[in-house]
């Protein structure tokens, strides 16, 4: 099962290590390292143009990625638990 996170992005759920706010997460340095550091090492995916509100952390036979999504970890995780995948 996919979980479709912004535009023409879906990931597979299998994959999910995390779904996190990007308002709420971002106010501590610990996060701010993880996104810088995932910026440099291109592990970041950009789902949107627009402000983003979230980011979608997997990892697939040990290769982590960071989706960038403009869509609110809440209606994300609202997906996830109602079963509205694709």
């Amino acid at each position: 099962m996919y979980l479709h996170i912004g535009n023409d992005y879906s990931v597979d759920i299998r994959d999910i290590i995390g779904i996190f706010d990007m308002d709420n997460t971002t106010v501590t340095g610990t996060t701010k390292k993880l996104l810088d550091r995932a910026e440099k090492e291109k592990l970041c995916i950009y789902t949107t143009y627009e402000l983003p509100k979230s980011f979608i952390i997997t990892e697939k036979k040990g290769r982590v990625r960071v989706y960038i999504s403009q869509l609110a970890a809440s209606t994300l995780k609202k997906r996830l638990s109602q079963g509205e995948y694709l």
